[in-house]
């Protein structure tokens, strides 16, 4: 979810409706859109290739358009990550949730970490957008997730975020909890 101003009041305000299949056709991702604004929800979360697509049916309505870059996996070169986050930004989305680079979490590679969401979070500020970071917690370590974190943050990142949905696992109230703790109240 993404907190801050939104266009309704309450849990619905903060919900962003998510569609990633890959089998995703026009019409569903039409219905995406047409329920978020019937519900007011903050945004809706799509591939790349939707994003223009859903820009046009939320005009006006204020339900914001969020992209995934580097999905599912992370493991995409930090300049294909940039270029893909400028694109998605030309389209329409005024959001961006990058899958970190998981391998090289767990190779200890904090640098190339940091400087790729560092990378994405830069690009993202340009053009007046927000940054998620997906650290994909059900397949990291404690010590890697809290390291994630702390990456995200020193990057400039906007958002920390459990998962993609297509890992291991998914959100648990203990990732979530842990992550607070790492980033503070400043994430």
């Amino acid at each position: 979810t993404t907190l801050g101003a939104t266009p309704a009041a309450g849990v619905a305000g903060m919900i962003d409706h998510t569609l990633l299949k890959p089998v995703a056709t026009r019409e569903m991702v039409a219905q995406l859109c047409y329920e978020a604004r019937t519900h007011h929800f903050i945004s809706v979360c799509v591939n790349p290739y939707w994003v223009e697509f859903c820009a046009e049916q939320l005009r006006g309505s204020g339900v914001k358009v969020c992209a995934v870059v580097g999905f599912p996996l992370g493991a995409t070169t930090p300049e294909t990550k940039v270029y893909e986050t400028e694109q998605c930004l030309v389209r329409g989305a005024t959001e961006l949730d990058m899958v970190i680079n998981i391998g090289a979490v767990k190779s200890h590679m904090d640098d190339v970490v940091q400087q790729a969401i560092k990378l994405v979070a830069d690009a993202c500020r340009r053009m007046g957008a927000l940054s998620k970071v997906i650290i994909e917690a059900g397949l990291l370590t404690e010590d890697e997730k809290v390291r994630a974190c702390e990456l995200s943050k020193l990057a400039g990142a906007d958002y920390v975020k459990t998962s993609t949905g297509f890992g291991a696992g998914g959100a648990t109230v203990e990732d979530v909890s842990l992550m607070r703790r790492v980033v503070g109240s400043t994430m």
